[in-house]
């Protein structure tokens, strides 16, 4: 074949493959068109898919974070059945008390997260045990049945960047490895933006889970606690058990002689206590871990309370900055104003009662 046959065939090749490209540049040029100048509701839903994939359901996440509470809460039953604990320390805590870990908090770290994980895998998420290492565990799907038949909740989107998972598989692990289950919990808060909006506090050894969407809903046990209207001259301060710091001698400083003080465990079961009138007041003086408040920071929102530090501030639960609140809290349902007045009022000139 002379060269000028096989430059006249290329050309005809060439020339026969120009037309489906042109074809394809006129679709592409017209599909962008018509992306373009269609209005946002007259899209079709398929684009509308694509453009909520930066978005999360809260609805969803709230049955996720109930379903990876009563989970976890699973485990911490199952080895509190064996006794096998397998207990060790992680160390000692600013107060010099132990701070022990067992299988109970593994595990049911394990189950939370890696459930939570698998269902939004690009959502922030923090855990009290993200060191352990997770291997073969077995997760979960979304079951809707986990909320009462009364809860109509919205399918509410939020961007994703925007929201922050905070998890304690297992508050109060030294009572736990003493047998004092009543103060057991595993907690999940959904914060965006920083802000609790979804609080799940699981009481696995009672068998009832609180939990609470700020302006939605809330869990039928919640729906039914009527605050009440305390004696603000006579406190019932809720204080810990194992971190207590001087905030027994910071009580009687700010609320009086006649305030009443009940030793307690846990984080979420302090907050429960104050929730259901047992307690009029939460306060810690000492530094405290974020997964620790989170969630009944958001139940008391969701009843009309509050919790901030010990300086009157709000507490961010971004991903952004350390887990620890160096500066305590102090929580109320009720009357949270005049409580933190009265403490401020005495901090003014001694501030070195925060974190001793």
């Amino acid at each position: 074949m002379s060269f000028i046959k096989r430059r006249e065939m290329m050309a005809r090749t060439i020339h026969v493959h120009r037309v489906p490209a042109a074809i394809a540049i006129v679709v592409l040029t017209f599909t962008i068109v018509y992306f373009v100048n269609f209005h946002q509701e007259e899209r079709p839903a398929f684009y509308g898919m694509l453009r909520n994939q930066d978005k999360v359901n809260l609805r969803k996440l709230l049955i996720g974070s109930i379903q990876a509470a009563q989970r976890g809460g699973m485990e911490v039953l199952d080895v509190a059945q064996t006794r096998n604990l397998n207990e060790r320390s992680k160390g000692k805590t600013d107060e010099g008390a132990n701070d022990p870990f067992t299988d109970a908090d593994g595990r049911s770290h394990c189950i939370m997260k890696e459930g939570l994980h698998r269902i939004f895998p690009r959502i922030k998420m923090f855990s009290e045990e993200d060191k352990v290492s997770c291997a073969s565990v077995a997760t979960f799907d979304l079951d809707p049945t986990v909320l009462h038949e009364t809860a109509d909740l919205p399918n509410e989107l939020v961007d994703i960047n925007d929201v922050t998972i905070w998890l304690d598989p297992l508050d109060a692990t030294q009572e736990f490895t003493e047998k004092l289950y009543q103060y057991v919990t595993t907690m999940v808060c959904i914060a965006v933006k920083g802000v609790p909006v979804i609080g799940v506090i699981h009481s696995p050894f009672i068998g009832q889970t609180a939990w609470a969407w700020v302006d939605h809903s809330m869990s039928e046990y919640l729906a039914a606690i009527k605050p009440i209207n305390p004696d603000t001259s006579k406190p019932l301060i809720a204080v810990s058990r194992s971190h207590a710091g001087t905030v027994k001698e910071l009580t009687r400083n700010v609320f009086g002689e006649d305030s009443a003080i009940l030793t307690a465990a846990g984080a979420g079961y302090k907050v429960l206590q104050v929730i259901s009138n047992n307690a009029t007041v939460y306060l810690h003086s000492t530094k405290i871990k974020k997964w620790d408040t989170c969630a009944g920071h958001a139940l008391l929102n969701a009843l009309g309370g509050d919790m901030k530090n010990l300086h009157r501030e709000k507490i961010d639960y971004g991903p952004e900055g350390s887990p620890v609140n160096d500066k305590g809290i102090i929580a109320s349902v009720v009357a949270i104003e005049e409580y933190e007045k009265k403490l401020q009022e005495f901090l003014k000139g001694n501030k070195a009662f925060i974190n001793r």
